[in-house]
Formats: C-alpha cells, structure tokens, sequence
C-alpha cells in the first residue's frame, strides 16, 4: 500500500479542465518531484492533495483512507504538510510563534500544549538557520528568509507528506544546494515522504528527487526514474516546443 495515491482525478473551473484524470503515488520517506511549465497544472494538483480544492473526478487515498472530501485542516492532523512558493506569514507575531502555530495545527495539535510547541518551533528554526532571530517579527525577513520560515512551519506541524510549492525559485544555485541537502536530511532523519513542484529550476530535481512526474495541459505525459525523464526528448517539446526540437 502507498502511503498517498491520487487516482484518476479530474478538477475543472468552469468549461477549463485543470487537470484530466491525473494518478500518482508516493511511499512513505520516499522523494518526488512534479514538473512542468507554467499553466500545466502543478499548482491545481498540489492543492486538490492537500485539501485546498476537492475533485469533480477521482480519489485521493491516504493510508489507505479515502480523504478526498476531507479539508485541508483535517489532512494537516492527518499528517500532510505543505510550503507555499507566496510565502504569507503572520507578520504581527515573531518567527518563533509562527513555527509554533505550525505545531498547534499538525499531527501532534490534540497531545501538546503551548510550550511543547514551543519547544519545537525552536528545534525547527535551528534546522533551519533562523533560530537567532527567533525574537523577530516575521514581517522583518528578507524574501529566502520567509521561504525557510515557511519551510519550518510546516517541518513543525510534524507530517507524514511535506509538499514544497516552488521552495527554491529565485534562488541562486549555492541556496537551491544548500536548502535541498537540508530537506534531503530531514526527510531521511523523520522518514518523511516530499513531494516538490518544480518550473524552472531542473538543479534541485536532479539532486533530490528519486522520480519525477511531468505534466502538461493538466496530464501526466511522462513519469519515471529521473535520469531516464531528463533524457526523455519529450521534456525538451514540453518546456521549450516542438520548434525547438533540433537544438539551440
């Protein structure tokens, strides 16, 4: 049994087909990633699995549980974990409670109490480089800054699945290495399953993921091992068309 499978699932706004009949699956401690260009549907589909859309078509299983029409408070407890690329931290509150409010609303939000979550707000912002500004008003980070904000948050709420919403765009390529090896590490230390989104920065696929999913128009056309999708001359059609196909 996969710890997540999305199965054949189809989400439309309006006469606009988002995705079409879309199935994946990840085990548990396992690394994914899922590419494309902008508009191929990366965005609907991380947001139909962690409960932000529910789908006209198909099923999201989790543990063997159907949570298709579960909210995405309910998948959180559950153990499904996401940070956003628009990072929207409380600006009133300081780093510190912010990773704490990731705590109180993750797997362990009905066993701890305010200063346990505490405790581990603390424990997340040294993985990631922010503890010493800790005391902070979230509102003061630098851009990278919040992303690795939003990175602890949801490394706090202590999740089975952590989806990773375009977490190093933008980013030079020392940072993308840098904050890929550190969820690489975490991953494997919690045995924690990471599905990423990727557009552009193909760096971080190939350090980190162990398969990938390509989709296109809202469809999967390829998937497999890395190293066999890179190679695949279809990706190259993908990204940059089919007038492109002899080389640039």
């Amino acid at each position: 049994m996969h710890l997540l499978e999305v199965n054949n699932v189809t989400k439309r706004f309006g006469g606009i087909t988002a995705l079409k009949n879309v199935s994946l699956y990840i085990d548990s401690g396992e690394k994914i990633a899922i590419i494309g260009p902008n508009g191929s549907g990366k965005t609907t589909l991380f947001n139909v699995i962690n409960g932000v859309y529910i789908p006209e078509d198909g099923r999201i299983v989790y543990m063997g549980r159907d949570i298709t029409k579960l909210s995405a408070h309910e998948r959180a407890k559950l153990g499904i974990a996401r940070a956003f690329q628009i990072t929207r931290p409380f600006q009133g509150l300081s780093v510190r409670e912010n990773v704490m409010i990731g705590a109180l609303f993750g797997t362990l939000s009905e066993r701890i109490n305010t200063r346990e979550a505490l405790k581990i707000a603390d424990e997340m912002l040294k993985l990631v480089g922010l503890y010493n500004k800790r005391d902070e008003l979230a509102i003061k980070l630098t851009g990278p800054e919040r992303k690795l904000l939003e990175l602890a948050r949801a490394l706090a709420m202590k999740p089975k699945i952590l989806l990773l919403d375009e977490i190093v765009a933008g980013m030079p390529p020392a940072k993308v290495d840098e904050i890929v090896d550190l969820v690489k590490n975490v991953a494997e230390k919690e045995n924690i399953a990471v599905g990423v989104m990727v557009e552009h920065v193909i760096r971080a696929v190939i350090r980190f993921a162990e398969r990938v999913y390509v989709l296109d128009r809202g469809e999967i056309v390829l998937s497999g091992k890395v190293e066999d999708v890179m190679r695949n001359p279809k990706l190259r059609e993908i990204y940059l068309g089919t007038r492109f196909k002899g080389g640039v």
